[in-house]
């Protein structure tokens, strides 16, 4: 008679009584996109290894079958250069993380059912990670708490703190409350505010070979030249004033008219295409800009003292953006004591080692998922503190931590 596999006994006090007042180390998986990640990260911040190996946007966009192939080709690769890197062997890896949503379908899949498996095969513990969260709590990785003298940090983030999580799937601000608490204020009614930069890319026919749609226009409004708007123009004008929600899809469509306008984009010269860029991209920041200072108002009537802005996703990346953001949290007299902080570059996009520090906390209470878990492609962050409240596989012996290190990153 074949045992089904949830009713196995899971050694959970035994892993962590092994480990107590030791560093934990958590191999960690991402794929909920096309880029396949693989982290190893420990518990006092060190980052020993970051693989992500990108796919070729072959299609105009993400393309499910093509990239769930790929993550099968490659994910045995980056597995394997994350534990060479980081120098140690799955003997040292105390926990298993994964990206358990959102994301796509198929490619959530990939990276949870090697994770499911190892930690089975290994007797690791396993914990399923909300995406939006890690991206969140990157800079509690990356940000000092203390400055060389000694002295507290005061750019480390405290909660409650403003999070703008902008990236291809999501445009949000949302008010973090704890590691596992968080409230959406806004959020976008169509599409995101990276998904539209990339299109408005393609569409204006930006180069951007070896680099993505987003950081070729960028760079392309970046060039030192003069833009010359096109014949016809018409100026932007502001998205839904005074709500806190965004709307980009109405920003796209916007150039897809000035282009019709003026008969295509085969009549636009390189200073047309130049121009359109530049009042897009100002047209796109605007709109963070203006929700951004209503959250922070919303904020202050209910009596929520908001010291720190955190901004991450792969739109945070734009050296454009974080300029104007930290601007736009330090122009009002009463919004002057917000600090703005960043991700890393290299941690702005999808990658594993957020994943592997957003599980930490529940790998350093016991707190684990079991082998049976399944992916959730739609997945709301106000649902983790519901979740949380659920019964996990727990261990009775929680975890010692020590956060004081500074973070390794490399």
């Amino acid at each position: 008679m074949l045992t089904s596999f949830r009713s196995f006994p899971f050694r959970k006090t035994a892993h962590l009584s092994r480990r107590l007042n030791r560093l934990f180390t958590v191999l960690a998986f991402e794929s909920s996109a096309d880029d396949t990640c693989v982290a190893v990260v420990t518990s006092d911040r060190q980052i020993l290894s970051n693989v992500v190996i990108r796919q070729n946007d072959l299609f105009g966009g993400i393309n499910p079958g093509a990239a769930v192939m790929a993550h099968q080709a490659n994910l045995p690769i980056a597995a394997k250069r994350a534990l060479t890197e980081a120098k140690i062997d799955i003997s040292n890896v105390h926990g298993i993380a994964f990206t358990r949503g959102p994301g796509m379908g198929v490619c959530l899949s990939t990276t949870l059912n090697a994770a499911k498996t190892l930690a089975a095969v290994f007797d690791k513990p396993l914990v399923g990670v909300h995406h939006m969260q890690a991206h969140a709590l990157t800079a509690l990785l990356t940000t000092p708490t203390h400055k060389p003298n000694g002295e507290i940090n005061p750019a480390y983030p405290r909660f409650p703190y403003l999070t703008l999580l902008v990236s291809g799937g999501h445009t949000q601000i949302v008010l973090a409350k704890s590691v596992k608490s968080f409230r959406i204020m806004a959020t976008t009614l169509d599409e995101s505010i990276g998904r539209t930069i990339d299109k408005v890319s393609r569409i204006l026919q930006i180069e951007w070979a070896n680099m993505s749609p987003g950081s070729a226009l960028e760079k392309f409004c970046l060039r030192p030249e003069k833009g010359i708007l096109p014949d016809i123009f018409i100026p932007f004008t502001p998205v839904m004033p005074g709500r806190l929600a965004f709307s980009y899809s109405a920003v796209h469509s916007h150039v897809d008219r000035l282009l019709a306008l003026n008969g295509g984009i085969e009549s636009f010269t390189s200073a047309n295409k130049l121009a359109v860029a530049r009042i897009f991209q100002n047209a796109a920041f605007i709109q963070l800009e203006e929700k951004l200072k209503l959250a922070l108002g919303d904020c202050e009537k209910q009596g929520i003292k908001i010291n720190h802005l955190v901004v991450s996703g792969g739109v945070a990346s734009n050296a454009l953006l974080r300029e104007r953001l930290r601007a736009c949290v330090t122009v009002s007299p009463t919004n002057s004591s917000v600090e703005t902080v960043f991700s890393p570059i290299q941690l702005c996009t999808d990658n594993a080692a957020m994943v592997g520090w957003a599980s930490m906390h529940r790998f350093l209470a016991g707190d684990y998922d079991e082998y049976t878990i399944n992916p959730r492609p739609k997945w709301s962050l106000e649902e983790l503190e519901n979740d949380s409240q659920r019964p996990y596989a727990r261990s009775s012996t929680p975890f010692s931590r020590d956060l004081s290190t500074k973070p390794k990153m490399l």
